[in-house]
């Protein structure tokens, strides 16, 4: 068996970059097949503001991608028992890589990990184009190519079957989406830990960190009026620094705490990372947190519903942030039973085992 990465185009700020670093080393090490990533050339760094891709540059990508793939296909290099793995749900390529599969006789399997869509509606898919027919089709279409459609939490689950929801009928050709095909996996994101460690036990500052996309649903408003009002912390934006990599891990290393008010949060990667480096999360309880956070580190959802009700909650949530910061030496016991829960959702043992 090949197994075939159809991945995301590598942003070097994001976690996209070190996928195509270590993501075909995993799968070789725990699969024992041959690995080909299909990458799609040179990424155009600049995403759309605000988004995690360039909504231009990933059409570009994408299109290469599927060239290679049809010239693999005319080769005959694809053969039976071949696993493709899209890093990437979303990618519309999928369609016609069953196209030809399936005309061609060729049995294949396909993967593909879910991180958002038009399902959403906090999400850009979801906000500027919503439930137009075209939209949900597509992804409906999307899924039901794969083989295997990969999710890192129950919430993004939930969140998907919501609007693609089962009709009560006991045949499952007749209904919109085929639960069986649906797989709770944690992410291939073994190798954080390993490459973090030059970052931990840095002396800590008392620094708030806001690592998340500058984003309506990620809330920056409420993070700015605390910085107004607790001027005794730092309170950094991590996106307005325009920082590599290696400057973002050393700000890790240094905060206190990781904040999020999100709207939007299938998986959240920057919290791990911090509590990784005995950086303390804040984050509400909602969305994908509320199945990974210990109560410790999360605060009732009604506190940053919005802007109105963060607000009325604003002494409490106050409250919160200073007695974690003055009391940090006390929440290093509970995050590391913090990190211990993380784990689950950051390691690709069930993604490897549903490959194989």
């Amino acid at each position: 068996m090949t197994i075939y990465i159809v991945d995301i185009e590598a942003v070097d700020t994001r976690y996209t970059k070190q996928w195509k670093e270590h993501l075909p080393n995993q799968l070789k090490k725990t699969t024992n097949s041959k690995v080909v990533t299909i990458s799609g050339g040179e990424t155009p760094q600049a995403t759309t503001p605000g988004a995690f891709l360039n909504f231009g540059g990933t059409n570009i990508y994408k299109s290469k991608q599927l060239e290679q793939i049809g010239e693999m296909f005319c080769n005959g290099t694809v053969k039976d028992g071949d696993y493709f793995l899209y890093t990437d749900a979303w990618n519309p390529t999928v369609i016609q890589l069953k196209y030809m599969a399936e005309l061609l006789g060729v049995k294949i399997k396909v993967g593909g990990l879910w991180h958002a869509g038009s399902y959403d509606p906090q999400d850009f898919l979801g906000r500027l184009i919503g439930n137009k027919p075209w939209v949900r089709n597509a992804e409906r279409s999307m899924f039901d190519c794969y083989d295997h459609n990969f999710f890192a939490t129950q919430f993004h689950i939930d969140l998907f079957l919501q609007t693609f929801k089962n009709k009560d009928d006991p045949n499952l050709d007749n209904r919109q989406v085929n639960e069986t095909k649906i797989e709770k996996v944690g992410w291939p994101m073994e190798y954080l830990e390993g490459s973090l460690t030059s970052y931990k036990n840095m002396p800590k500052k008392d620094l708030i960190l806001f690592p998340h996309r500058i984003a309506p649903e990620k809330q920056l408003d409420i993070f700015l009026d605390l910085k107004q009002s607790l001027p005794q912390y730092e309170f950094i934006v991590c996106q307005e620094k325009q920082l590599s990599k290696n400057e973002y891990h050393n700000l890790l290393g240094q905060a206190k705490m990781v904040f999020s008010a999100n709207l939007q949060e299938t998986l959240g990667i920057s919290w791990y990372e911090g509590a990784l480096v005995d950086t303390l999360p804040l984050v509400p309880d909602r969305l994908s947190y509320s199945e990974m956070a210990i109560h410790e580190f999360k605060y009732p959802s009604i506190w940053t519903k919005n802007f109105d009700t963060y607000k009325k909650f604003k002494i409490e949530l106050i409250n919160k942030i200073a007695d974690m910061m003055a009391n940090y030496k006390d929440y290093r016991k509970p995050l590391e039973k913090q990190l211990l829960q993380l784990r689950k959702f950051f390691h690709g043992e069930r993604l490897y085992g549903s490959i194989k």
